[in-house]
């Protein structure tokens, strides 16, 4: 293969964001952790599915087939969020996990990884680093 001998135009993604084909008959709401289920259509996250990101705005499919609109999601960032049984213990970066798009906690028996404790704010209150790509990874290896 060769190298470029010139200036090449490229495709350039959203970066830290992405889109989805959103499931039939459903409501993503903005800020909802959002997961795939095993069609692999964006839903409102429900416990063990795979992590996508969080919606940036709502898309709302309640009226459509599977794939009929799509959801905009932040798929890597650092986002504050309630997390249940938060303490500032948790400076060393516990694991966060969600039961479904708006339950966040510690616990991971049959919840989906979503990112880490970045820093502690106030007792259930943090900053998590999340990263979709890693917490699917995770769920791999």
């Amino acid at each position: 293969m060769a190298t470029l001998a010139a200036n090449k135009q490229r495709d350039y993604q959203m970066g830290d964001k992405e889109e989805y084909p959103v499931v039939a008959a459903d409501i993503i709401y903005q800020g909802a952790a959002v997961g795939e289920n095993a069609s692999g259509y964006a839903r409102p996250l429900v416990a063990a599915d795979p992590f996508l990101g969080f919606a940036e705005a709502i898309a709302d499919n309640s009226a459509g087939a599977a794939g009929a609109i799509t959801v905009n999601v932040k798929k890597r960032g650092n986002i504050v969020l309630p997390i249940s049984g938060l303490a500032i213990t948790a400076n060393d970066r516990p694991a966060v996990y969600a039961s479904d798009d708006d339950t966040f906690t510690l616990t991971a028996t049959s919840n989906t990884l979503i990112g880490y404790v970045s820093r502690w704010v106030a007792t259930g209150l943090a900053v998590v680093e999340f990263d979709a790509a890693l917490c699917k990874a995770a769920l791999q290896a």
